[in-house]
């Protein structure tokens, strides 16, 4: 038996590939099995070929696995792009209507079952998933009836008798292409796991559900690939808190939406990915000048302009840290799991309202949209708070405006909500004096400049940097951000027990720079890599700009559209510290 095991389909989009996913992992999910799920798709509605793929554990997983045990093709195409990923002895179940052939030294089995035809002789060709499906959870030997019961769940609301041929076309293909191989395949049979159901979710779930947890009554967007899954999940969520989603007209007025509402009191956020970013960039700066919350999150993805918009990057960094004109204060937090996306969108909007500061939740296609396990949220965790945010305001003298940008110790001026008796003040984008009233006077204005910039001096959110450093001084420091962590770690530990003594950082704090916190594991470490999925290694220019050691610094950049993998970072890591550089 074996404790993990890869599995993906594949085959043209819009062609069942999304819905046999989602049956498949549900079904290992109730049977207890951690799972870890990479989605590769066309940026278009249809057509173009797409595959999902899904690693099984007895343990938890947070990082594609290199390499695939079994692959199902809807086409021809699928087994050519994905086949090079078989491991010796892997396993392709695929549409016998196609003729299926393996491409030349692909040491795999090949099983051609006739989904299609099955899938038509029980009235439709739209059945040839379940078909497919049928034949690979066959091959595992896992119980039918866990397998029958997610169909139960996926199909239940079109009534029995679609259930019932579901069933049917599941039962058909586990019998055919048990007859072709003699059997379930030992080899892949999987140890059982604890039986207890995790969540399996994606991270814009897991931030929309943390919207909801934070108070989030509103979120004004724009769809866009690969954040619309917040709206998607916040449209059915928010109505039942008393709350709304509107889709504007563009990301520009979601954003200046998100700060007049945040302005009245209502906690609320938008999201948006990388060329939104970009359209937002004035309204941030505005919610900069007038201290107004907002919380705004990037999924980032392939750029510049269109460029990749299904695809796997990391190069809105620099953007997210200076993208606006002028200077403000600003937060931009990395969540790394799908549990630092729930809990940060928290820590967001109170750090957002705390600080009267923009805040950015910063994540990336894969953290965003890879479905996989986690354990139960901690709901106790969540606490909201609001700041300076005054109720009953005191008494004004006749004329007398309330203090909203009032000089203070710590930067943070009080905050009132319109209609509050005694809170009259003016809001402008200009600069202004302690009301609000506009000034170009040089003093006040340095004065406003140095109270904005000032308040995130000592901020550090929750583990702003999360390290697992066992060595005094590490041969090899790795250092990443984002959806990296569970790839980079896994490469560490294969490190390690090659008897290389390394340590890992994630950095989540992306601005303001936790320097103090990073500094001491960079000074210990012999060595330095830096692993981020962009062309211009931003991650690392920011470690080099705030804490230095430029000299042991090296990076590994990944830009192809693809998530690393495993191996790849291993295999990086072990030419750094043999031979001195990659």
């Amino acid at each position: 038996m074996i404790s993990q095991l890869s599995w993906k389909i594949g085959g043209q989009q819009g062609e069942g590939v999304e819905s046999t996913d989602r049956i498949f992992s549900t079904a290992l999910n109730r049977l207890g099995y951690y799972l870890y799920g990479y989605r590769h798709f066309s940026s278009r509605i249809k057509g173009g070929h797409t595959n999902n793929k899904i690693r099984i554990s007895t343990t938890p997983q947070r990082a594609i696995s290199d390499d695939l045990d079994i692959l199902v093709a809807f086409d021809q195409e699928s087994i050519d792009l994905n086949a090079h990923e078989l491991r010796c002895g892997g396993v392709v179940v695929a549409d016998a209507k196609f003729n299926p052939a393996l491409p030349e030294g692909v040491n795999a089995r090949l099983f051609p079952v006739p989904i299609t035809s099955i899938a038509e002789e029980l009235g439709t060709s739209l059945m040839k998933n379940m078909v497919a499906s049928g034949a690979s959870w066959a091959l595992l030997g896992l119980p039918l009836e866990v397998f029958n019961k997610a169909v139960e769940e996926e199909f239940g609301r079109k009534g029995p008798a679609i259930v019932e041929k579901n069933v049917e076309a599941v039962k058909r293909g586990s019998e055919f292409v048990l007859e072709l191989a003699g059997g379930p395949l030992e080899e892949f049979r999987l140890e059982a796991a604890d039986g207890k159901q995790k969540l399996f979710m994606i991270g814009n779930e897991a931030i929309g559900l943390g919207c909801v947890a934070a108070g989030c009554r509103l979120m004004s967007a724009y769809p866009i690939t690969p954040a619309s899954e917040i709206m998607e999940y916040l449209i059915k969520k928010l109505p039942k808190f008393g709350g709304t989603v509107v889709q504007t007209e563009d990301e520009i007025a979601a954003a200046t939406m998100a700060i007049g509402a945040n302005y009245a009191g209502v906690r609320t956020m938008t999201a948006s990915a990388g060329p939104g970013l970009s359209l937002m960039m004035e309204a941030i700066g505005l919610a900069g000048m007038t201290e107004t919350p907002l919380v705004i999150v990037d999924t980032q993805r392939g750029g510049p302009s269109t460029g990749l918009p299904t695809k796997q990057e990391q190069s809105d960094l620099n953007a997210m840290v200076y993208g606006t004109h002028g200077e403000i204060p600003k937060v931009v937090i990395a969540p790394a799991t799908i549990e630092d996306c729930f809990h940060d969108t928290v820590e967001a909007f109170n750090v957002s309202e705390q600080y009267q500061v923009p805040v950015i939740v910063m994540t990336d296609l894969q953290l965003s949209l890879g479905k996989q396990s986690c354990e139960p949220l901690d709901y106790e965790s969540v606490k909201i708070e609001r700041g300076k945010l005054v109720k009953d305001a005191p008494e004004l003298a006749p004329n007398e405006l309330f203090k909203r940008y009032e000089f203070t110790e710590d930067g943070v001026s009080p905050r009132v909500l319109p209609g509050e008796k005694y809170g009259l003040h003016h809001v402008t984008g200009v600069e202004h004096d302690e009301t609000g009233r506009p000034s170009e006077n040089s003093v006040n204005r340095q004065k406003m400049m140095d109270k904005r910039l000032g308040k995130l001096k000592e901020l550090y959110i929750r583990d702003a940097i999360r390290a697992d450093v066992p060595h005094e001084t590490p041969d090899l420091l790795l250092i990443g951000m984002g959806s990296t962590g569970g790839t980079i770690e896994e490469a560490r530990q294969r490190l390690e027990q090659e008897g290389v003594k390394t340590g890992h950082v994630t950095i989540r704090q992306i601005h303001p720079f936790p320097t103090s916190l990073l500094a001491p594991y960079l000074d210990k470490a012999k060595k330095v890599i830096v692993i981020e999925n962009n062309a211009t290694a931003q991650l690392a220019s920011q470690i080099k700009m705030n804490a230095g050691y430029g000299e042991k610094i090296h990076h590994l950049l990944k830009y192809d559209g693809n998530p690393f993998l495993p191996l790849e970072v291993y295999t990086a890591c072990k030419e750094l510290n043999e031979d001195g550089y990659i």
